[in-house]
């Protein structure tokens, strides 16, 4: 029998510390061998990422103890920090087992010190540096990396700091020796390509070894504006040879161009007009072919390439992504089984996964419970693997048989934290933007057996805005949304115009308006929300981090959205867009503005009017500023410079800063005092208690 009570003041078994100790997923999971191995989070641990091994009998151990954090900084959200081959594969410099064990050759990237490690786990001898240090700003990093035994190397991106500042950096493919002949010298890395462009993913061998191919971009551009497939023949002695562009491009086409993907000089930009064509993924076909995606149709979908002519063609023909932003160097959404088939990722909003035969272009779908699948494919044999969530799931490692279809959870399985009634019940919903434009959320209303509100009581509601902005809110198990719906407090996480999922037009409506449309489209669905009767609109709320953070500031400083909010958080924003394109951010970002603002000088005004941190006279409601000092991409002095425009204006807020986080909070007990926060502000604001939550401080 449930228990009336006013909404948010109900009490869930779903605590700050349960929520934070099921933060994150497994990503970057790889087969050695017969065996599967991945990363997964351990928050408890101090936030870092171990490499988890699953045996060919089935059984499952961390392979690496604390301290050791399995994890990338190249390009500051990382990439693929592992690569792996079987015992009979790993071999030392001098063509003999270089360590003994007979099991597997692991090689890994540390966050502590960025090197790139050498692991035989079946061995007595422990992890050892392969790469040295350089006291050069960031340093030397490391990602996706590909083991080449006949070579006794391990290719990989390299990045590498040139001084100080963080766009002293170069970044190109380069080859380390196992022998760890490169532990203290710079000297013995191979470079197998000059630093001709700014960035570049790992590179992807040709079946028959006589190739290589990866992909390549240069600012201003983003990934997902305009990208290069690049193409090199491989030389006796492993350099790259007659190195050319077979798909995309990185630079406008001034000339308006000819066919999309037309053959052409070697280097030269192929596009889909002036607009850019955007490759995420490239991998080799048994047949010697490239499948990549690309957008040139508007969608990321799956393409034939031909090496030799440079023609392409479209293998599934569908208003649906078969891809998406390449925020991390290696995300793969999809992977090439021996026979030709094709394991991908599509969808509209959701992805699902389907096996494709590029034959007939048909996909079949994969059954079972998970409706999300994230892009870290990996295939061994006729197997397909993958980490795949639903609203009532978490993600788990699933294993799926390409013959049968059979599905069965071999890693991270999701058990019940919770019982599940006090989960919330998504409900995908489209609203109406400015202009009658779509705009795609997703509600989770307040949920909980043990209780029911007052009659005629409308409930709070907290919108939502994910970070990116180039990127999505995907319908999956969230404890940190179950502590808040469980506790009486609705959320509605909004896709907003720019988001990935929906096409290259959907994304683009951001173009030189950020801080515009994603800041009217929240509000069109937080009022939506307030005008059916779903919503107490005196109680509506907005919180985001990152990109998301600087949704929910522009909110509360906009004209257009005064009075709308009650309160807002903002977890380490962006706040003043002049001190981040000078100098205030990493180097993948910098030139970011350039498309979500405008290209400065000219645009200058907008990026003077539309930072909340030149903003903070307009703001007029309480807010909660939360920041890890050791944020490389929003930087504390964002938050800063915003808190000395408030101070003394009279407007309550609080700042926590947290030591040892970055961006993006991975620790327990940083995850568990940022939601108490979090429901404190609301509590005070809105006017009710929150069961066991203590105060805020808010300061004025």
């Amino acid at each position: 029998m449930s228990v009336e009570a006013p909404y948010g003041t109900w009490t869930s078994p779903v605590d700050a510390r349960l929520a934070a100790g099921h933060a994150g997923a497994p990503e970057f999971i790889g087969t050695v061998g017969d065996e599967v191995w991945w990363t997964e989070p351990r928050p408890d641990e101090g936030g870092r990422r171990t490499l988890v091994r699953r045996r060919a009998d089935g059984t499952t151990a961390s392979a690496l103890p604390a301290p050791w954090n399995v994890r990338s900084r190249v390009i500051e959200y990382g990439g693929t920090p592992w690569a792996g081959v079987p015992g009979s594969e790993g071999r030392g410099g001098n063509g003999s087992r270089d360590g003994g064990g007979g099991g597997p050759l692991v090689v890994f990237t540390d966050f502590a010190d960025q090197r790139l490690h050498r692991f035989e786990p079946d061995s007595a001898a422990g992890p050892r540096p392969l790469t040295p240090l350089s006291p050069a700003g960031g340093g030397l990093r490391w990602a996706d990396p590909v083991i080449v035994p006949e070579r006794d190397e391990v290719w990989c991106v390299l990045e590498e700091f040139t001084g100080d500042a963080p766009t002293d950096v170069r970044r190109l493919l380069a080859a380390v020796p196992l022998d760890g002949s490169a532990a203290d010298d710079r000297t013995a890395v191979r470079e197998l390509g000059d630093d001709g462009h700014r960035f570049v993913t790992g590179p992807r061998i040709s079946p028959d070894g006589r190739r290589v191919a990866w992909i390549a971009w240069d600012h201003p551009r983003m990934p997902w504006e305009a990208t290069a497939l690049k193409l090199a023949d491989l030389a006796e002695d492993g350099t790259f040879t007659a190195v050319r562009t077979v798909l995309g491009g990185t630079a406008p086409d001034t000339a308006g161009g000819g066919e999309p993907g037309s053959q052409g000089a070697p280097g030269e930009w192929r596009s889909q007009g002036a607009r850019g064509e955007s490759v995420v993924q490239v991998e080799w076909a048994p047949d010697g072919s490239l499948l990549a995606v690309t957008d040139r149709t508007g969608w990321w979908n799956l393409h034939r390439v031909d090496p030799a002519t440079g023609r392409v063609e479209e293998l599934c023909p569908r208003r649906e992504e078969f891809g998406g932003a390449l925020w991390r160097i290696g995300l793969r959404w999809f992977a090439v089984l021996p026979d030709g088939r094709a394991a991908v990722l599509h969808g509209r909003g959701g992805m699902g996964l389907s096996l494709l035969d590029p034959g007939t272009g048909e996909p079949t779908a994969v059954a079972g419970p998970w409706t999300e699948w994230s892009p870290t494919l990996a295939v061994r044999g006729g197997r397909v693997f993958g980490a795949a969530a639903s609203a009532r799931r978490s993600h788990e490692v699933v294993e799926v048989c390409a013959d049968t279809g059979r599905t069965r959870v071999v890693g991270s399985p999701h058990r019940d934290a919770v019982d599940p009634a006090h989960l919330p019940e998504p409900v995908v919903r489209t609203f109406t933007g400015p202009g009658g434009r779509e705009v795609h959320a997703q509600l989770y209303p307040p949920r909980n057996p043990g209780f029911t509100a007052p009659p005629g009581e409308l409930p709070p509601y907290v919108v939502w805005a994910h970070g990116g902005p180039t990127d999505r809110a995907p319908v999956v198990l969230d404890l940190e949304i179950a502590y808040f719906t469980g506790r009486g407090i609705g959320v509605v996480e909004v896709n907003y115009g720019g988001s990935t999922g929906y096409g290259r037009e959907y994304r683009e409506r951001l173009r030189e308006n950020w801080g515009v449309v994603d800041v009217e489209d929240c509000a069109a669905v937080a009022r939506a929300l307030a005008d059916d009767g779903t919503a107490d609109p005196a109680r509506l709320a907005i919180r985001g981090g990152s990109a998301g953070g600087w949704t929910v500031m522009a909110s509360l400083t906009g004209p257009s959205t005064a009075g709308l909010y009650a309160c807002g958080t903002a977890r380490y924003p962006v706040l003043d867009l002049h001190g981040w394109a000078n100098g205030g951010t990493h180097d993948f970002e910098s030139r970011y503005l350039d498309s979500l603002v405008g290209p400065l000088p000219g645009a200058a005004d907008r990026y003077h009017d539309r930072s909340p941190a030149n903003r903070a006279d307009r703001l007029v409601r309480p807010f909660l500023l939360l920041q890890g000092l050791d944020d490389a991409i929003c930087p504390p002095a964002q938050c800063e410079h915003l808190l000395e425009a408030v101070a003394g204006r009279g407007v309550p807020h609080a700042y926590l800063s947290f030591a040892g986080e970055g961006h993006g909070f991975r620790r327990a007990e940083t995850l568990q005092a940022a939601l108490e926060a979090e429901l404190g502000l609301y509590a005070q604001v809105m006017g009710f208690t929150a069961p066991g939550v203590p105060p805020l401080d808010l300061t004025v």
